[in-house]
Parts: C-alpha cells; sequence; structure tokens
C-alpha cells in the first residue's frame, strides 16, 4: 500500500504548507472555507497559533497514515485510521474556535 501512503503523505504536506504560509502571513487567516477573517488583536500571535495548529494537524496525520504501510487492501486495519483523522480533524475545529475567541476583538 505505498501508493496509498504517498497519496495520504501529500495530502498531510498540503496541510503543512498551509501551516508555513499561515506563519508568513502578514494578514489575518481565515481558516474556514468561505468565512472572513476574524477581526483579531493580535494578528501575529494569532496567524502563529493557527499555523502552529495546521503543523500539528498536518504531523499528526502523517503519523495516524504510517500504518497503511504495512496494511493489506481491504482490510479492516483502515477503520482506525478512517476513525482517526474523523475525530482528529474534528478535535482541530474545536481548538481553532478557542484560538479564535481568544484573540478576537470584542
Amino acid at each position: 500500500m505505498i501508493t496509498g501512503f504517498v497519496i495520504y503523505s501529500l495530502v498531510s504536506a498540503i496541510f503543512l504548507g498551509i501551516g508555513v504560509f499561515t506563519w508568513r502571513s502578514k494578514k489575518p487567516v481565515g481558516f474556514f472555507t468561505g468565512v472572513e477573517p476574524p477581526k483579531v488583536k493580535d494578528v501575529s500571535r494569532y496567524n502563529r497559533s493557527v499555523a502552529a495548529l495546521w503543523i500539528v494537524y498536518a504531523l499528526l496525520m502523517e503519523i495516524l497514515g504510517i500504518p497503511i504501510l504495512f496494511l493489506e487492501q481491504n482490510s479492516a486495519g483502515f477503520v482506525p485510521i478512517v476513525l482517526g483523522a474523523a475525530a482528529l480533524t474534528i478535535a482541530v475545529c474545536i481548538v481553532y474556535l478557542r484560538i479564535e475567541k481568544k484573540y478576537r476583538l470584542p
């Protein structure tokens, strides 16, 4: 399943790239697609917090995908990977909402 792992790794690399872009951005960045970025107190700290979130997400996704290398195609071993990715995505959304609440202008 090397091909599956490579594809999974490319997706993780895209998330890592989003994190690097966010880290370097001078304007507040949005997290959710189609939503305006919030007005924030400290743009630099907000962007770095969001960037750290994306980078940690990318690294955890990559770690979560390592078992793909050792599984047979159509194996039940993919279930924990899929459920883990879904749980991780929900957790990232929750953490982002806390970051936004912390830095949003009153």
